[in-house]
């Protein structure tokens, strides 16, 4: 039980961690998807980092788990939707900075 509590909390931490990130980062760079990539690029550094050396690139990705990979598919909605969010704020007429 507690474990599924745990989970979701992740899930939702890192949605709304990388949301509110997201939608600075589009403030201040007056971008829409900048985030969206460096989220990407940063997801696949990271990989790569914490595989160089100690195996196949392949072999550690199977090593995740689903939750791990859901985790990060959370962030990444974070990021997707604050994109979207500040795209239809300027659509509006809202200006930031």
């Amino acid at each position: 039980m507690i474990e599924w509590i745990q989970f979701v909390i992740t899930i939702v931490l890192f949605f709304v961690l990388f949301f509110g990130i997201g939608f600075i980062l589009n403030m201040l760079m007056k971008t829409t998807w900048f985030p969206v990539f460096g989220y990407l690029i940063l997801i696949i550094g990271l990989a790569v980092y914490m595989s160089w050396g100690q195996g196949s690139f392949w072999s550690d990705l199977t090593g995740y788990t689903w939750v791990d990979y859901l985790t990060a598919v959370g962030g990444l909605a974070g990021v997707v939707l604050s994109g979207s969010a500040i795209r239809t704020l300027r659509n509006k007429g809202f200006k930031m900075f």
